[in-house]
């Protein structure tokens, strides 16, 4: 970790020009690893308009019923942030649906003492509040907690408690399913119908579909539903990850928002042809078969985009970022510790907004397994050192 804080005083003093033997080297990682992705960006706006007309029609058909609020959608993932570990045909482009309350109801957010789980696990409690008192009462709606039974049954649509909760909770799976269930009734209604078909792809916490062209060409998209933590840029998530199925009314502690928030950050601030996002798309390539995770390739470049100023991230420096990124994760093998992002980090953009909670909290440690498993860091070890 040290060296790549050493080696910038030397980087600064080189020549303004790549050589010719980097210049070629780096043509021939982008050929070999099909570095330019430039579709990415047309077709995550293709998704994101195409969920936001789906959204509109959900507001007209659920007006009046008792629901969730269908938030805009939040693109997260790496299609999203610019850059994909993927080849093409196989990029999912992820979105996050924000949920909010319906009219006389609110969430609360409670930890999940009964989970398992390797990250923060919570369950939405979801709350009847009083609509017929207040600063404006809702003349069109009868109260939940003040009318009888019987005139709800009578005149008023089930409330979300009778719905889409388990108990007291909201349920994802309950959710993904009233979610699929209305994208294949609404397909008709939205404008990309006409260029594409649409099929719903099965999933028990998400709504995944398929779209394809005339031309064969595909597109992916998975919406995930998330609850906001307070005004933050973290969100609970809907979908856990592969492998790991907890009950359906546990909800997963998701950074997603807030990375591709840092990504959009570095972004506007990056050189022009900036070579981060490259270098992510290499590194991954390059790790295929290590065991290591992409999602701790992405913390190391999230944390040397801070260490390393963004001058020094021009497309000439490319393969010293790939060599330092190979470094950083080295070391952090050899330590068996890979500290999370998002806590207690000095270094993060005031922009992005987190709970008060992360501010000096321990640090996760992203190889704690490595900690607690000698063997497996040694093979872990092996396997980075054969790449």
């Amino acid at each position: 970790v040290h060296e790549v804080d050493n080696r910038r005083d030397s980087e600064s003093e080189e020549s303004e020009e790549e050589s010719p033997s980097d210049r070629n080297m780096i043509w021939i990682f982008s050929r070999r690893f099909q570095l330019s992705v430039p579709k990415l960006a047309s077709r995550r706006r293709v998704v994101q308009e195409l969920l936001n007309d789906l959204l509109r029609v959900s507001h007209n058909l659920f007006s009046d019923s008792f629901f969730p609020v269908l938030e805009p959608v939040i693109g997260v993932g790496s299609a999203c942030e610019g850059w994909s570990p993927h080849k093409e045909e196989d990029i999912v482009y992820c979105m996050f649906v924000p949920l909010k309350p319906p009219r006389g109801h609110a969430f609360h957010l409670e930890p999940d003492c009964m989970g398992e789980m390797p990250q923060t696990s919570m369950r939405v409690r979801v709350e009847l509040v009083c609509t017929c008192t207040g600063e404006q009462p809702d003349q069109n709606m009868l109260c939940f907690l003040h009318h009888s039974e019987q005139e709800l049954k009578r005149n008023q649509v089930a409330s979300l408690l009778h719905t889409l909760c388990t108990g007291p909770y909201l349920d994802g799976e309950k959710i993904a399913l009233w979610f699929q269930t209305f994208v294949i009734s609404a397909w008709s209604m939205v404008p990309q119908s006409r260029r594409y078909s649409m099929k719903v792809l099965p999933s028990c916490r998400s709504c995944k579909m398929k779209l394809m062209k005339a031309s064969g060409r595909s597109i992916f998209v998975e919406t995930v539903f998330s609850v906001q933590q307070g005004d933050s840029d973290i969100f609970l998530s809907s979908q856990p990850p592969e492998a790991q199925l907890p009950p359906s009314t546990t909800w997963l502690e998701s950074y997603a928002v807030a990375e591709a928030k840092f990504f959009r950050h570095v972004a506007m601030r990056a050189p022009p042809r900036s070579c981060h996002l490259k270098c992510l798309r290499l590194c991954a390539r390059i790790l295929e078969g290590s065991g290591l995770s992409i999602y701790a390739l992405k913390t190391t470049v999230m944390h040397l985009l801070t260490l390393i100023p963004l001058s020094e991230w021009q497309h000439k420096y490319l393969l010293m970022r790939v060599d330092d990124t190979m470094h950083y994760l080295r070391c952090c093998l050899e330590e068996k510790r890979l500290k999370h992002f998002f806590f207690d980090n000095e270094d993060m953009p005031q922009e992005i907004s987190l709970p008060p909670a992360f501010q000096g909290a321990q640090p996760l440690n992203l190889f704690q397994h490595l900690a607690q498993d000698p063997a497996a860091q040694t093979e872990a070890l092996k396997k980075f050192d054969d790449l």
